[in-house]
């Protein structure tokens, strides 16, 4: 049974704020755990968005560099799946010496909201990345790139913040900011293909198993919002996008802003990213754009099969 997308607004804890800009200020909650388990917070004067922090984990342990993340995967046998006329996700996680191999049929394990014209139907994704990946010299920009960035930890590609040319007064434009993405950050494209262009850390999205939510082409692991800010992870706090809106991101959404970081606090690199207190890199998923990557840390692995397609334009 299909969710109104009213009701559906009204259950996600990570709310989107579409026109906000990263650069207003705010104080916001550190969340310190005890050895008794017990959680104490207090008020440190950090930059946040309006939109709450996911839930933390009460098992902050996270696979180290290297190790098989399976762990982080969550077990979609009991969702709800795309409603009852779609299949149910499929997602198969295994890992080499060199490498996480994550295999998907690309379903939804939430209630499908059809906000573009095209439907929706199961797709073959295969995706290889480092599983111990290093930060290269330079960055990778991902602004001309109109296809595959990453995957979520259910099995769904992860696009940019750009859409395609079509519809031509969106041409290039930011989904996000123009409201095309359901309650969850996605919407399907020409070929029925489901994708993200942003990540809500809900239950709904069935995001909340774990800090980390998906995988870049590099291999660096995506985590919401909340980040450790010590090695026990025992103080976290949520991060911020560094890019502020300087232009109408309707269309070429790249040229609708501007990466700043002067006067912010938590605030991630351009790439929409940081180190973590392990000495490793990881992304953040923000609710201001570039909303998942900015651009890449490491180097993205060469994808084969629907990995390396380009975006399909949407239709009209």
């Amino acid at each position: 049974m299909k969710i109104s997308r009213n009701i559906a607004l009204a259950v996600v804890a990570f709310t989107l704020m579409a026109c906000g800009s990263s650069s207003d200020a705010d104080n916001s909650v550190v969340t310190s755990m005890t050895e008794s388990g017990a959680e104490t917070t207090t008020t440190a004067e950090i930059v946040s968005t309006e939109a709450p922090a996911p839930d933390v984990p009460a098992n902050s342990a996270l696979p180290v560099l290297g190790e098989c993340p399976t762990s982080v995967f969550p077990d979609l046998t009991a969702v709800t799946g795309a409603g009852e006329e779609y299949a149910m996700p499929e997602v198969l996680v295994e890992c080499t010496d060199a490498e996480l191999v994550v295999t998907s049929n690309g379903m939804p394990s939430y209630a499908y909201e059809p906000l573009t014209p095209n439907g929706l139907n199961e797709q073959a994704w295969v995706w290889r990345v480092a599983l111990k990946p290093t930060v290269a010299v330079t960055t990778t920009s991902i602004a001309d790139v109109l296809g595959t960035l990453g995957f979520t930890t259910t099995g769904l590609p992860i696009y940019g913040p750009t859409e395609g040319p079509v519809p031509t007064n969106q041409a290039f434009g930011d989904p996000v900011y123009n409201g095309i993405l359901d309650t969850c950050g996605g919407h399907t494209g020409y070929n029925a293909d489901y994708h993200n262009h942003a990540l809500y850390s809900d239950v709904y999205c069935n995001l909340t198993s774990s800090y980390i939510v998906g995988y870049a082409l590099d291999g660096f692991p995506i985590y919401n919002s909340v980040g450790c800010l010590n090695v026990d992870c025992t103080e976290t706090a949520q991060f911020i996008s560094g890019y502020d809106m300087t232009g109408d991101p309707t269309s070429y959404s790249w040229n609708a802003y501007t990466y700043n970081s002067t006067g912010k606090t938590n605030v991630l690199d351009e790439c929409n990213g940081r180190i973590g207190p392990d000495g490793t890199y990881r992304y953040h998923a923000t609710d201001a754009f570039p909303y998942i990557i900015g651009c890449f840390a490491g180097t993205s692995t060469t994808q084969t099969g629907n990995a390396a397609a380009d975006m399909p334009p949407m239709r009209g």
